[in-house]
């Protein structure tokens, strides 16, 4: 079963699918950058100095409590952009924001950005489109997490993840999946070896392979 959407190739969807008009605007600004797993392109109460738009990789948001426990909020590859908190006008983000998975993008700094939608309406009604569709699956990670058991959430995000990655494999420890779900490294265990046994991956250390996404849709159904 093919992949839930694709972006043109080598390129931040985001930025093919403006006017010619704002891709103008805009490209004067637009920097190339390499990004390593892990960069931190947003600390939570710091000020966004920097918005990036992805060519490939995959970015993720994480939320924390005055105790120190994580857990993905949302993510966001080729077809997105860190700094949302820019595109609303607040400037300081709420959150952190890092590279998941390595990848490339273009960076910008924010105030030119924000200028850039002072200048042209349309371009900031359409990233505004693309802020309402991580508030939609925020939303649905919530209930995701909510109700859903432990190896279709896994499964679901597996799936979100390899949506935003060329092939099949990610390279993933325990440990980080265990923040990315908000659970112990036990859990993460007991959910690959689930998904494992029924052929839908093939877990090793630091790598998961995905062996069957028909299957793993369906291990996580409405998750």
């Amino acid at each position: 079963m093919p992949k839930a959407f694709s972006c043109p190739i080598g390129e931040s969807n985001l930025i093919p699918t403006l006017s010619e008009g704002d891709r103008a605007l805009l490209k004067p600004h637009l920097t190339p950058v390499k990004m390593d797993a892990r960069m931190t392109l947003e600390e939570p109460g710091k000020p966004i100095e920097r918005v990036y738009f992805l060519k490939s990789g995959v970015g993720s948001t994480v939320a924390f409590s005055n105790n120190g426990r994580r857990i993905e909020t949302g993510l966001f590859g080729c077809e997105g952009m860190s700094g949302t908190a820019a595109v609303l006008q607040t400037g300081h983000a709420s959150h952190e924001t890092f590279m998941q998975v390595a990848g490339e993008g273009l960076a910008i700094e924010s105030g030119r950005l924000q200028d850039a939608m002072e200048q042209s309406p349309p371009l900031q009604r359409h990233l505004l489109r693309y802020v309402q569709a991580m508030m939609t699956q925020t939303s649905q990670t919530a209930l995701s997490n909510g109700q859903a058991k432990l190896e279709e959430r896994l499964a679901r995000w597996l799936l979100m993840c390899h949506d935003r990655i060329s092939g099949n494999e990610m390279y993933l420890t325990h440990e980080f999946l265990s923040i990315m779900l908000g659970v112990r490294r036990a859990g993460v265990t007991v959910g690959t070896h689930l998904l494992e046994g029924k052929g839908l991956i093939r877990a090793t250390r630091g790598r998961i392979v995905i062996l069957d996404r028909e299957g793993l849709e369906a291990e996580a159904q409405d998750s």
